[in-house]
């Protein structure tokens, strides 16, 4: 099998050549930081809903490690029964110890639990599918969601991921953030997108004017084309999260008025609601880290442009 088999060590002058940038250049500032661990995890959250087999050369490229260092994890994940070998495909599929580890993670998140009959409300009200996230790394990863038969084109469930930057979820997350926690998060878009920067800066400036005004963010086919959808944070004061929710549907459906005169009224008021029950709070939207720019342009944080 591919690695599973012939997985060699690597020479420490490899590894250092080979080795993946951020966890490396992590550990020179933290002597904490364990970057063998990091790659492990990092080959086990390579695997997304529906994906079935990886074999390590999809691993690396996902990685962005070197081959002959997934060959070594995933040799080294077999044997911890985290990943479940495929010899006749030369690939791997997440194994239950690993599966274990989200399900615990998903029984701990009192939010999901206790949001399911407020999301299956407005669920039934709107037609559109609405889901709980939470951020993993640039992108938010559902770990509640509630839809019906109507909702087609939105068809994500729970441990999908969906772009910070051009979702409504994801925009939502971004203005509940801490104005240094914020800041940090738009320099890690504006090196992510790099040219493409610009343009994404612009809506998210814009779905922060909203959530200023409104209480929710929206993306009108900024994330895909045919699909529409409002997001709302939720923080709580025992210091997790913040969260966001969302509610989407098909363009058609869910038009520019519909998401700002109904849809994101609605998701509001569902998440306060869900705030009272889990006893949270939220703290007022703040704009003091909205600056005029050249030509009456905003501009967020300094050193994101």
């Amino acid at each position: 099998m591919e690695g599973y088999f012939e997985a060699r060590p690597l020479s420490t002058r490899q590894t250092s050549k080979q080795g993946m940038k951020r966890p490396a250049k992590k550990a020179a500032t933290d002597r904490s930081f364990v970057v063998a661990l990091s790659r492990g995890l990092d080959v086990l959250r390579a695997f997304q809903p529906n994906d079935g087999l990886l074999g390590n050369q999809e691993l690396a490229a996902r990685t962005k490690l070197p081959k002959p260092t997934v060959s070594r994890l995933t040799y080294t994940l077999t044997k911890l029964g985290y990943l479940t070998p495929v010899p006749r495909f030369e690939k791997y599929q997440l194994a239950p110890s690993a599966m274990a580890l989200g399900y615990a993670a998903l029984a701990n998140l009192g939010v999901r639990h206790l949001s399911e009959a407020f999301r299956e409300e407005v669920m039934r009200e709107t037609g559109g599918a609405v889901a709980v996230g939470a951020r993993d790394r640039l992108s938010m990863i559902y770990f509640g969601q509630s839809r019906n038969g109507l909702t087609l084109g939105v068809q994500l469930d729970v441990g999908s991921r969906i772009p910070i930057a051009t979702t409504a979820m994801g925009r939502a997350y971004i203005w509940a953030l801490p104005a240094d926690e914020r800041a940090a998060l738009l320099r890690e878009l504006r090196e992510h997108y790099g040219s493409r920067w610009q343009r994404i800066r612009d809506g998210i400036e814009r779905s922060g004017e909203m959530v200023a005004r409104h209480g929710f963010a929206i993306s009108a086919g900024e994330w895909q084309d045919d699909v529409h959808a409002v997001g709302v944070a939720l923080k709580l004061n025992d210091g997790t999260g913040p969260y966001a929710f969302n509610c989407g549907a098909p363009a058609f459906r869910f038009t520019e008025d519909r998401l700002i005169s109904d849809i994101g009224p609605r998701l509001v008021a569902m998440v306060r609601n869900i705030e009272t029950a889990l006893g949270g709070i939220v703290a007022p939207a703040k704009r003091e880290e909205i600056r005029k720019g050249k030509g009456g342009r905003q501009r967020v944080v300094e050193g994101i442009r």
